[in-house]
């Protein structure tokens, strides 16, 4: 497989296959809320279209980045969301970088949203699709981001020798600067467990893909056949 990794800044072309990449925290926090029991998440372009689409749809579930706002349900920590029951619902999610990335590939054939939590399950499914040329999209710090970018580079290791060890990728992880930001309280809206939430490999046994649906992108769990080498729905 080629594997390219960009961050937003650099995506000059659509990519025919995109995987995006937010560790700390948006993906994280998009695998609790499915794993919570939401139907799907709708990623939205900008804090007034979430509220817009909010007033709109007063049953879902709106989420940001920072410290809780007027008109929001909830914020963008895994912490936080995993005592939430989400049972069929729809959620909102506008972040700073995740939510971004996504957007920035729309247009791609194939559009994957991952994090450490979904890693097997993001790699089983390129390897169904059979996938040669992918993108991978480093959402943070303009893709310097380590966390995101050893995530990325696990995932693309995992499509081609499914037993790759994670304990190199998830120690660069650890000590990115999103890690410390977190374990110091410098980030609004966090949980003090939220960077050993993000750093879970394998948490959870689905991938997720993002297609435009009547012209909003919603990010849906899909899983993975147990013959590629993932887990089963």
């Amino acid at each position: 497989m080629d594997s390219r990794f960009l961050g937003i800044p650099e995506l000059t072309e659509t990519p025919s296959v995109a995987v995006v990449v937010d560790v700390m925290r948006a993906c994280t926090v998009a695998a609790w809320a499915f794993a919570r029991g939401a139907e799907r998440i709708v990623l939205a372009e900008s804090l007034d279209d979430a509220l817009a689409l909010k007033a709109r749809r007063p049953e879902w579930v709106a989420l940001k980045d920072g410290a809780p706002a007027p008109g929001f349900d909830a914020v963008n920590s895994p912490g936080l969301l995993r005592s939430t029951y989400l049972g069929g619902r729809t959620v909102i999610q506008k972040t700073t970088a995740g939510t971004v990335g996504a957007l920035a590939v729309k247009e791609a054939s194939l559009v994957l949203c991952a994090g450490f939590v979904v890693a097997e399950a993001t790699a089983g499914f390129l390897r169904q699709r059979g996938c040669e040329d992918v993108t991978f999209v480093v959402t943070g710090e303009d893709g310097r981001a380590e966390e995101d970018l050893a995530c990325a580079q696990y995932i693309a290791g995992r499509v081609t020798e499914a037993g790759a060890d994670a304990t190199a990728f998830l120690r660069r992880a650890a000590e990115s600067r999103a890690a410390t930001e977190l374990t110091e309280g410098v980030r609004e809206g966090a949980h003090r467990d939220d960077v050993a939430l993000c750093l879970e490999v394998d948490r959870f046994p689905f991938a997720m893909v993002a297609t435009l649906e009547d012209s909003l992108m919603v990010l849906r769990p899909r899983g993975v056949s147990a013959s590629t080498g993932g887990t089963s729905a």
